[in-house]
């Protein structure tokens, strides 16, 4: 389960699609930075908005820990993230760099894939917030 976690921190480091990590499921949450997304279709729908509107993504994890239960997983983890708006500022004629420190957490489960055969951890939910000291 591991492994998935850090595979999907490098599809969000490379632009390449996110959805697939997800579960196909429509009790399926993922809270962002600065959104909720309820079901497998508005999460798909936000991951494709999100990797067509940024690039040049920084994703740093420093404290990942998971548990695994035969078929179902959790994690935390503290996040260093940054990113670029693919939108240009009138101002400076350059997409907007955004950055965070962050902690995650989030629920897998051992789902079919696609292709059939075999099983693979899928979230089935996700919380990604800002840590600010108070």
């Amino acid at each position: 389960m591991q492994t998935t976690v850090r595979e999907y921190y490098e599809a969000l480091r490379e632009g390449e699609p996110l959805p697939p990590f997800f579960a196909a499921d429509e009790s399926l949450v993922k809270f962002g930075i600065s959104e909720r997304l309820v079901g497998y279709e508005a999460v798909a729908e936000g991951l494709r908005d999100q990797t067509r509107e940024s690039e040049d993504w920084t994703v740093t994890s420093s404290d990942l820990r998971v548990t695994e239960r035969d078929r179902h997983a959790w994690f935390s983890d503290d996040v260093h993230m940054a990113w670029t708006d693919t939108g240009t500022d009138t101002e400076t004629g350059t997409g907007t760099r955004h950055e965070f420190d962050t902690r995650w957490s989030g629920t897998l489960e051992r789902r079919d894939s696609e292709e059939g055969g075999t099983e693979e951890w899928r979230f089935v939910g996700m919380h990604v917030s800002v840590a600010r000291p108070f």
